[in-house]
């Protein structure tokens, strides 16, 4: 047997509702994770599915056995061990609730050590001379440890109601819609998200908070009276959600997107892990779910929450069909209008015409994301009518949404700035490109007329080699000129250069002439570089990461306006 790692989660995870002691062991041949990102069979492992014990390899039996009688004798003992197959084969997570810190951590190192040293965790065992000592020694450290007790916010701690928003893509866009809705209708608003914590849209903290540590900094100010937080799958694998519950929560799509990591290769795995900020809403409240997206859908039944639904494919949605009939609130696009159908009435509420961020129908991905804020709105209380006003109002604009499909123009060229760091986010955003080359969207933005496309394209390095190829492999079908940029500052133990490789592997997979793809340093060259020269119609895509201000003030200096959404 081996150690992988001890992990305390502070808050709920997919393994427990409550805070955990995670430890990761390999026993006897491993073999790392081989298979279908979407695979359906009985291959597929449910992270948090307990295994009964006969199924135990006996090095795991021991260190449970050890585990249990630790908890017992240092008064760490309330709740169950559990034991969980990982999606590697060889791997296995026990999993016990904590109530100290530093004795819950001690008392799994010392379970791991003695079941190493194969140490019988029988009382009435008689062990050796070193045994006893080793015993003793880890029974004196345990006594002696602080217990610190879990940092997460108990409900009757917790002074404001709270809104969740998980998913792959769309949930910062979610996420600031729902603020943008609530804001408007009087509300003092905190928000965390991936670019920092905002009140009143107002940004008070920059960098990415969208782990536990960013609920806690807004559920406790005073000066707020609702909460919207964006929260993302690295807290979740790595400490939990910061809080007990949550009045309502939004959960948007499930695509490829940090796999790999932490144990989730396939997507049904990712959507069990995001799927706890659902888990958590409590029984009086309200889930929203995509239903659009059979991942999201099927949580639908491990929820104790209402269910509500939106949907951009009302006639092709079997989910709705079968959920309409028993009078569930659901939010539609219907004939060009948004359409909530609630209490057994359908009304529309905001035409996709007057919806900024859907820049004239250009963007289905934010008719749905618009959707999904009407449905998280409603359910911390908005009405229609404030909906509709918020929705209306807000501008994919650089203030309200940095880094969102910003839309500039500079004499005939038309620059978007997108966040896309994922194949979905990549299709999404150049198939826009493409309607705004085309000159679809002449009456919201000046736009040329079949005009190329270039795409500035790079991510960050814990995209498996998969991802990275189909960024390049999606890419290449849909530009007519494709820039690789690098991203130095997220490329999290990758070579710089491998992340370069595998955008181009993905690119030539794609029919790319590598020899006319261009590598730049930095966004802010490749944008100065992409923009030299002739004043031609041109659609330029940079999927901007890390230099997003300082791709602005280029932008700015050079005459670029910035065009936000219906109203340009």
């Amino acid at each position: 047997m081996r150690l992988v790692e001890i992990r305390l989660f502070e808050g709920p995870s997919v393994y427990r509702l409550l805070p955990v002691v995670k430890v990761e062991v390999a026993v006897g041949r491993t073999r790392v994770w081989r298979g279908s990102r979407t695979e359906q069979d009985g291959s597929l492992v449910h992270l948090a599915r307990p295994v009964a014990a006969d199924e135990w390899p006996d090095p795991v039996t021991d260190l449970v056995a050890w585990t249990r009688r630790l908890r017992i004798d240092h008064a760490e003992h309330a709740g169950p061990v559990a034991v969980h197959r990982a999606s590697d084969a060889g791997r296995w997570v026990i999993t016990w609730p904590w109530s100290g810190a530093e004795r819950a951590r001690l008392i799994a190192e010392a379970a791991v050590d003695l079941a190493l040293r194969s140490v019988s965790p029988g009382r009435h065992v008689r062990l050796t001379g070193m045994q006893t000592r080793v015993l003793g020694r880890w029974t004196e450290r345990i006594t002696a440890a602080r217990a610190t007790p879990p940092g997460w916010i108990r409900d009757e701690a917790r002074h404001i109601p709270v809104v969740s928003i998980t998913g792959t893509n769309g949930k910062s866009t979610v996420t600031r819609l729902i603020t943008h809705i609530l804001l408007r209708s009087g509300r003092r608003v905190g928000t965390t998200t991936s670019d920092g914590i905002l009140v009143d849209e107002q940004l008070v903290e920059a960098g990415d908070w969208t782990g536990p540590g960013g609920a806690a900094a807004v559920l406790g100010r005073s000066d707020v009276d609702v909460a919207v937080l964006e929260t993302a799958r690295g807290g979740l694998v790595q400490r939990g959600i910061g809080y007990e519950s949550n009045q309502a929560s939004v959960f948007t799509n499930v695509s490829s997107d940090h796999l790999d990591l932490g144990g989730v290769h396939t997507l049904a795995e990712l959507a069990e892990v995001k799927s706890t900020v659902c888990r958590i809403t409590r029984a009086d409240g309200w889930v929203v779910l995509n239903a659009d997206d059979p991942y999201v859908a099927a949580l639908a039944r491990r929820v104790r929450a209402k269910v509500a639904w939106f949907s951009i494919d009302l006639p092709g949605s079997a989910v709705l069909a079968r959920h309409r009939v028993k009078g569930a609130r659901a939010y539609t696009l219907e004939d060009g209008y948004l359409v909530a159908r609630e209490d057994g009435a359908a009304v529309p509420f905001l035409a996709v015409a007057d919806l900024p961020v859907a820049l004239g129908g250009l963007a289905p991905y934010n008719v749905a994301n618009a959707l999904a804020a009407a449905a998280g709105a409603r359910a911390m209380g908005a009405t229609l009518e404030e909906v509709a006003d918020g929705l209306r109002d807000f501008r994919p604009s650089a203030e309200l949404s940095p880094g969102r499909m910003n839309l500039f123009t500079l004499g005939q060229r038309i620059v978007i700035v997108d966040f896309a760091h994922n194949e979905a986010g990549a299709e999404a955003i150049l198939a826009v490109a493409a309607a705004v080359a085309a000159g679809a969207g002449a009456t919201s933005v000046t736009a040329p007329v079949t005009a190329p496309v270039t795409a500035i394209i790079g991510t960050a390095g814990d995209r498996p080699d998969d991802t990275l190829r189909g960024i390049g492999r999606i890419t290449a079908g849909r530009a007519q000129r494709v820039a690789v940029k690098e991203t130095r500052a997220y490329l999290r133990g990758r070579p710089a250069a491998d992340v370069v490789r595998l955008l181009r592997e993905g690119l030539a997979e794609g029919g790319a002439n590598l020899a006319d793809v261009p590598v730049y340093e930095t966004e802010v060259a490749a944008l100065e570089s992409e923009l030299s020269g002739a004043d031609a119609p041109q659609v330029i895509v940079l999927f901007c990461h890390e230099q997003r201000d300082e791709v602005f003030a280029l932008l700015a200096q050079l005459g670029a306006k910035a065009r936000n959404g219906n109203h340009a």
